[in-house]
C-alpha cells in the first residue's frame, strides 16, 4: 500500500513538474513573441498575425492592434513632417530673392541725391526688409527644429569655440552702439552641438545688446560643475521684473514696455528649443535696474 501511495505521489509530482515546464516554456514563447513584436515594430516592418483565443495570445493580439496603429500614425507623422519641410524649404527659397532685391534697391536709393525725407524713406525701407529678413530667417529656424526637420547632434567637445564664434557676429552691433563686449576665455568642454548653440549664445548675445543702452556692457563667461557647464550672458540693462522672466522664453512673447525694441519674441524661445534639444535647459536671473544674466546650462555626461 504504502508503494502505491508511493508511486503516485511521484506520479502527481512528475505530472506537476511537467506541466510546470511546459506552462514556464509556453510564458517565455509567448514574451519571445511579444519582444519579436516590439522589435519589428521599432524597424518598422511589423505586420500583424493571427493568434488564437487563450488569455497570452488575446494579450499578443491586442498588442499587434496597438502596434499596426502605432505605425501606421508614425507613417503619416513622417508624411506630414515631410510636407512642413517641403514647405518651409519652399518658403524659405521664395522669399530669399525678393528680400534681398528690396534690400539692395533700398541701400541704392539711399546712395542718390535725395532730399532729406527721401532718404529717411530708403533708410526706414532698407530697416524694414532686414527686420523682415530676420524674421524669416528665425521662423525657418524654428520651425525646423519643432517638426524635427533639423535634428541636434551633441557630442563632448569645447564650449569656447561656439561662444566666440557667435561673439564674433555680434560685436558690430556692440561697437555701433558704444557697448562694450567682455569675453573671458575657457577650456571647458561639454556635450553639445557647435552649431546650434552658436546660435542660442548668439541670440542670448543679442539679446542683451539690443536692451543695453548705449556705453554698457555685455559679459560672456563659462563655469563648469560636475553635470553641466554654464554659459552666462550678463549685460547692464533695465533688467526684468520679476513677474515677466517666466513668460519670456515664450515663443512671441515681448514684454510691456519692449515695444520700441526691434524683435519678435522668438530669441528666447528658439534659445530655449536649443538647450532642451541636447539635454540641457536654460534661466535668467534679474533684478530691475540691474542688468540680467541669461545662463544655458550644457550637460557634460
Amino acid at each position: 500500500m504504502k508503494t502505491v501511495l508511493l508511486i503516485a505521489a511521484l506520479a502527481l509530482a512528475a505530472g506537476a513538474l511537467a506541466y510546470a515546464l511546459w506552462c514556464r516554456r509556453r510564458e517565455r514563447r509567448t514574451l519571445q513573441t511579444l519582444e519579436a513584436m516590439l522589435e519589428a515594430a521599432i524597424r518598422g516592418d511589423f505586420s500583424e498575425e493571427t493568434f488564437d483565443e487563450s488569455l497570452l495570445s488575446a494579450v499578443e493580439a491586442k498588442l499587434a492592434q496597438y502596434l499596426s496603429a502605432s505605425l501606421v500614425s508614425a507613417r503619416n507623422l513622417g508624411e506630414e513632417k515631410e510636407k512642413i519641410k517641403t514647405l518651409i524649404g519652399d518658403i524659405s527659397h521664395q522669399t530669399k530673392t525678393p528680400i534681398a532685391n528690396i534690400l539692395l534697391y533700398a541701400q541704392l536709393l539711399g546712395e542718390q541725391d535725395l532730399p532729406a525725407e527721401g532718404r529717411a524713406m530708403a533708410a526706414a525701407l532698407e530697416g524694414q526688409a532686414e527686420k523682415l529678413d530676420t524674421l524669416i530667417q528665425a521662423l525657418v529656424k524654428l520651425s525646423r527644429l519643432e517638426t524635427g526637420v533639423l535634428a541636434l547632434h551633441p557630442a563632448a567637445g569645447p564650449v569656447w569655440p561656439a561662444v566666440s564664434a557667435a561673439a564674433e557676429q555680434v560685436r558690430p552691433k556692440a561697437a555701433e552702439k558704444g557697448i562694450t563686449l567682455r569675453l573671458r576665455p575657457s577650456q571647458e568642454w561639454a556635450r553639445l552641438d557647435p552649431k546650434w548653440t552658436e546660435e542660442a549664445v548668439y541670440n542670448l548675445l543679442d539679446n542683451g545688446v539690443k536692451y543695453t543702452p548705449a556705453g554698457g556692457e555685455v559679459t560672456v563667461t563659462v563655469t563648469a560643475y560636475e553635470l553641466f557647464c554654464r554659459v552666462d550672458v550678463t549685460d547692464t540693462g533695465p533688467g526684468i521684473p520679476e513677474g515677466e522672466q517666466a513668460k519670456i522664453f515664450g515663443r512671441f512673447y515681448r514684454a510691456p514696455g519692449t515695444w520700441e525694441t526691434q524683435g519678435v519674441g522668438i530669441g528666447l524661445y528658439l534659445v530655449r528649443q536649443i538647450a532642451a534639444g541636447q539635454g540641457g535647459y536654460v534661466k535668467v536671473s534679474s533684478r530691475p535696474g540691474q542688468g540680467s544674466t541669461f545662463s544655458l546650462f550644457l550637460p557634460r555626461g
